[in-house]
């Protein structure tokens, strides 16, 4: 009979070590399967009603491409939007939140890749995702970004009046977002001062400035005619401090994020941009051998130098 192996000590520290890590991602998982969904408005939302071509729902094709080997939930006809609310383990949360914006062109919500996926990352490093499911299909509107953008200055003004419920820090709540929900995000940033609504409730006369703004792979800040920042896009000193992330080869042209960057820069805004030899556009969080899919790392050492990482007993 041969003998038992033996397990050294190393071996133990490191199998302890895989059972830690793998225990903490399965609490961040589990919280993270149970989001507290609230509707974002308390009557009708604001203008007139979309003009939707059937209930909402999955609206992904057989034809439409994974990314990184999985599918992607492209939800749309939302015509009743909501906070889905993901809230870190106790024991990880900082009080900080940021309401999640996910990109679909204005047609539809990239729900999983850019929403829900995003919130679990940010739960994994303590901070509370709240994915809002904005108005779609807006297109063809003009602007194509005003009833999202109303949705995300309502969000934010929500959430904050929120915020002791759902154990936040009020000065802490940030918006990101992608593609067009990083034009949303963005729009509602550089608004923060003008709210596109009239308000109607106790909550709309709370704040709608967002503290922080993360805008990845953001869309439609380039006028395609004169390849400057679009009018409406106005920033001055009072823009909070933004992180950007694009590829350089992104048709979704990475001209947006750089032209909004120097507009912040101009105004004496500090932020942080980054522009990736490749990585094209879509990608959420789901790594791929590109380089750009490293921006989540850049983004929590840019998150921890702003303060937004530290447990609430050490702030």
């Amino acid at each position: 009979m041969g003998s038992i192996p033996t397990v050294s000590t190393s071996m133990k520290t490191s199998l302890f070590v895989l059972g830690f890590v793998l225990t903490s991602w399965s609490a961040v998982a589990l919280a993270a399967a149970h989001p507290h969904v609230v509707p974002l408005w308390s009557g009708k939302p604001p203008g007139d009603p979309l003009a939707s071509t059937g209930p909402e729902a999955d609206l992904t094709k057989p034809s439409d491409r994974p990314v990184a080997g999985k599918p992607v939930i492209r939800l749309g006809n939302v015509t009743t939007p909501t906070l889905s609310v993901f809230l870190p383990p106790k024991e990880k949360r900082t009080g900080a939140a940021f309401i999640i914006c996910p990109g679909g062109g204005f047609n539809i919500l990239a729900f999983d890749l850019e929403g829900t996926e995003v919130a679990e990352w940010l739960n994994s490093i303590g901070i509370a995702g709240i994915v809002l499911k904005y108005r779609v299909p807006t297109a063809a509107r003009n602007p194509k970004w005003l009833a999202p953008v109303q949705d995300a200055q309502r969000a934010a003004s929500l959430v904050r009046s929120r915020a002791h419920d759902w154990g936040l820090d009020p000065q802490r709540i940030g918006l990101l977002g992608f593609s067009a929900g990083g034009m949303t995000a963005g729009m509602a940033t550089l608004k923060h001062a003008a709210r596109t609504y009239e308000p109607t409730d106790e909550a709309d006369k709370v704040s709608c400035r967002p503290d922080l703004c993360a805008l990845i792979y953001p869309a439609y800040f380039a006028d395609a005619q004169s390849g400057q920042l679009i009018p409406e896009a106005g920033v001055n000193k009072e823009t909070p401090s933004m992180f950007l992330a694009h590829a350089f080869d992104d048709p979704v042209t990475p001209m947006s994020s750089v032209l909004l960057f120097a507009a912040l820069k101009q105004a004496g805004v500090r932020s942080e941009l980054h522009i990736y030899e490749s990585g094209g556009h879509g990608y959420g969080l789901r790594a791929t051998e590109s380089p750009v899919t490293s921006w989540p790392s850049r983004c929590e050492d840019w998150l921890r130098r702003q303060g937004w990482l530290k447990p609430r007993a050490a702030q």
